[in-house]
């Protein structure tokens, strides 16, 4: 099996989450990768006196297409040990169980924006004159391993994040409308904690890819929730905890070997 050739690539879907990376770790230097347009970032963070390797790229344009398609060519290029996006997501429970700058840190991601416009009689989901029949088997778990690390971190006294394990439903569109939000995901998947439009491609590359496979790992930060109360405000901040919070992870905890 051909060896990693980079400790981690971070994804980030827009330039908020861009700028966080920039903040947190420092030093940034561009990489020129020859034929490829896509700008690559080799930033650097020791670890035990040793000098991770990690790059970090932004896709062009937000979701899983363009997910899919930056974390395919960053794989197959620097064929890293763990595959992260970190940044911004939609809370989806009451605001007295999630607060803004809560993290997100999925074991389970689904796809649902996936299914089938259908009659009546054979829907799940109904929007007025659309029918509609889910596809809930488009899941990936994150590694059993990994996610036993990520529970026992939240509870380590230099964490500072509050962490929230759980499905996390990813998308084609933002979702800005609680009665959508009900209907076609809670529906689905009752215990789904958060939504975003790229953690699904982030565990489908990591899952099909060539040797050696990745490690897959989404955490993003809570900047609003999915209902008609949307906005922007709290962005960077959620998108400067989601990094620090991956960066944490990174300097300490997440095995090498």
């Amino acid at each position: 099996m051909a060896d990693y050739l980079s400790d981690a690539v971070i994804l980030t879907a827009v330039e908020t989450e861009t700028a966080a990376i920039r903040q947190c770790f420092g030093n940034y230097k561009r990489l020129i990768v020859s034929g490829d347009r896509q700008e690559y970032y080799e930033l650097e963070l020791m670890r035990e006196g040793r000098n991770l390797r990690i790059i970090t790229s932004q896709q062009h344009i937000m979701g899983m297409t363009a997910t899919t398609l930056l974390a395919a060519k960053a794989v197959e290029r620097f064929r890293p040990r763990y595959l992260i996006m970190c940044g911004i997501a939609a809370g989806i429970t009451e605001q007295k169980d999630q607060l803004f700058g809560d993290v997100i840190v999925p074991d389970v991601v689904w796809d649902y924006s996936t299914g089938k416009y259908v009659g009546a009689d054979e829907a799940e989901i109904r929007f007025g004159e659309k029918n509609m029949l889910g596809v809930t088997h488009f899941y990936f778990n994150v590694n059993d391993e990994l996610k036993k690390l990520i529970e026992q971190t939240a509870k380590m006294p230099d964490n500072e994040c509050h962490i929230h394990i759980g499905p996390m439903a990813c998308g084609s569109s933002v979702v800005a409308n609680s009665n959508y939000m009900e209907k076609q995901i809670r529906a689905l998947n009752p215990h789904t904690i958060g939504l975003d439009m790229e953690s699904y491609a982030v565990f489908f590359v990591a899952n099909n890819i060539g040797e050696p496979k990745p490690n897959a790992l989404v955490a993003k930060c809570i900047f609003d929730f999915a209902n008609e109360q949307k906005d922007d405000r709290f962005q960077k901040f959620a998108a400067f905890t989601s990094v620090q919070y991956v960066r944490n992870l990174l300097e300490k905890y997440l095995p090498f070997d």
